[in-house]
């Protein structure tokens, strides 16, 4: 079946429905019970009181990277995908973006003098070894999804449950595992760098990319788009997927789904395929920045403005979304982590200053206002989560993504409808807002751009709500007080990697940005103007 090329035709497959890695398949977790740390809503506060502490935020690395440790299985060197808030309780299973997050966290570990440089030595040859040896897809050199965090075997059962895992190929897990080995190759030479370059060299980007120009696939967006990964076992596989192969060998059981949408933690694939040269560079310009802003395609969140623009013989809509006085290029969900993880590696605001340099710190703006100003929970930071409330969720801004549906911010599940522009009126323009929930990885990822808002409001999370732990942050928090009892590895990761960026010069970024990635890259980014403003 081709990819949808009518509004009408966009939701035939959920748009996260084969990112079945780190974050959506942890949904299946069963979470602990919700922990309450206060009675009642927390009062809106503005930044006073809380001004920026380097050791403050010292500690909180500190303890992260404690939470880190005790994922991390003393034999393979792989980090569980979760733990207890207690630390006790590891899951029992790990995911290629698990394994990247660990590597990077200890990166910065070291660089903020946590750990010494032998011991991370040490812990990255003990896990590279361990990556080497696993079961993997030997014609792509791309790991499975899931994998036993003690023994290192590929899992064929869920330890909690028993019911089957197939094996699957995740374009961007897989993404996060690359980044990792590129930082690694950089930042711990000898043994460590050695390791992580024949993981890099047998990697193949490729193998997700789908040009679009074979009859036996699915027809996409000039320049291409990347799959959402691939099956190796045929068997009642969830969605819509078909038997191919973009690299030759045997066929695989390819998704019918790829990321279309720019604004999306998915576009670390493209980086790395752009970065080792077997994805063509104009392919940076294929996914949609917003969809376009007719009349037929008005099931989107709001009817977006903007001009359309030519790069590299793509045309391309440089669309917005306008809110709150604002122009913002909105993600699918509007999450942090969809706009702000990948600039943990890339530095891409100052790269695209005229694209990514006005996006990024309108994204946490909006982030920001929407959770103090507009819906009033006195904390923000709204991205996919462990959900106090049981189990895990999509948080994030609804008016911040082309997803009808929205991730949403609140316990409640408070839908914006702003209505479409001239065509229909809105419906929900104006709600009340319930119990919003934040996380604090995604106040993390913002402290880059609005380093003392984000630092006082990651403050208030732990002061006013409690939601901390002996291995520093607990994953999500609502604003009423009842706390996600759990670490998440990817999150924990991303909070040593943001901390990284503070604190150690952006040392995550030093590390990958070489004058390979940047040759292949910076030009891309500068060439572009989004329609943020």
């Amino acid at each position: 079946m081709p990819l949808p090329t009518s509004p009408s035709d966009s939701f035939g497959v959920s748009r996260r429905g084969f990112m079945v890695g780190g974050l959506a398949a942890a949904a299946t977790v069963a979470f602990g019970a919700a922990t309450p740390a206060s009675a009642s809503p927390l009062v809106a506060h503005g930044g006073s009181g809380h001004g920026f502490s380097g050791r403050r935020a010292r500690r909180w690395a500190q303890d992260t990277w404690t939470s880190l440790v005790a994922m991390t299985d003393e034999t393979t060197g792989l980090p569980a995908d979760n733990v207890l808030g207690d630390l006790s309780g590891r899951s029992g299973y790990t995911s290629p973006t698990n394994i990247g997050g660990l590597l990077w966290s200890g990166v910065v570990a070291r660089e903020l003098g946590i750990v010494s440089r032998r011991d991370l030595d040490a812990l990255a040859t003990r896990t590279l070894e361990t990556v080497l040896q696993v079961e993997h897809h030997e014609p792509s050199g791309m790991l499975y999804n899931w994998y036993s965090e003690a023994t290192g075997e590929a899992l064929r059962t869920w330890p909690d449950s028993g019911d089957p895992v197939y094996r699957f190929a995740s374009s961007v897990d897989n993404a996060w595992l690359g980044a990792a080995m590129r930082v690694v190759m950089s930042a711990i030479p000898g043994r460590p760098a050695e390791l992580a370059r024949q993981v890099w060299e047998r990697m193949r980007w490729d193998a997700f990319y789908n040009p679009g120009t074979g009859a036996e696939h699915p027809t996409v967006r000039p320049g291409g788009l990347m799959h959402g990964g691939f099956f190796v076992d045929e068997h009642d596989r969830p969605g819509e997927v078909y038997q191919g192969s973009h690299i030759g060998g045997d066929p695989v059981w390819l998704s019918n789904h790829h990321y279309d949408t720019f604004v999306s933690e998915t576009r670390m694939t493209s980086y790395l395929g752009i970065v080792a040269g077997q994805v063509p560079a104009a392919h940076y310009y294929a996914a949609w920045r917003t969809f376009p802003g007719g009349d037929d395609w008005a099931w989107q969140e709001s009817r977006p403005v903007g001009v359309s623009r030519t790069y590299q013989g793509i045309e391309v809509f440089e669309g917005a979304y306008e809110y709150r006085g604002m122009r913002i290029v909105p993600g699918w969900g509007g999450s942090m982590f969809e706009e702000l993880m990948p600039d943990l590696f890339v530095p891409e605001a100052s790269w695209g200053r005229r694209s990514w340099g006005r996006n990024h710190p309108l994204h946490v703006r909006a982030q920001r206002e929407h959770g103090l100003d507009e819906a009033g929970y006195g904390v923000w930071g709204f991205s996919p989560s462990s959900d106090p409330f049981g189990g895990y969720r999509e948080y994030g801004v609804d008016r911040l993504g082309m997803n009808p549906d929205g991730y949403l911010s609140d316990r409640e599940s408070t839908n914006v409808d702003a209505g479409y522009a001239g065509v229909r009126e809105g419906t929900n323009p104006t709600p009340d807002f319930g119990d919003g929930v934040v996380t604090p990885h995604a106040a993390m990822l913002a402290m880059s751009y609005e380093r003392d808002a984000a630092f006082a409001n990651l403050a208030r999370i732990e002061d006013e709500l409690g939601a901390y732990g002996p291995g520093g942050f607990l994953d999500a928090v609502s604003a009423s007080g009842v706390v996600a009892d759990r670490h998440l590895s990817l999150d924990q990761a991303m909070c040593m990697g943001a901390l990284g960026s503070v604190l150690g010069g952006g040392v995550v970024q030093r590390a990958f940005a070489t004058r390979q990635v940047r040759d292949a890259l910076h030009p891309l980014m500068r060439a572009e103007e989004f329609g943020a403003a």
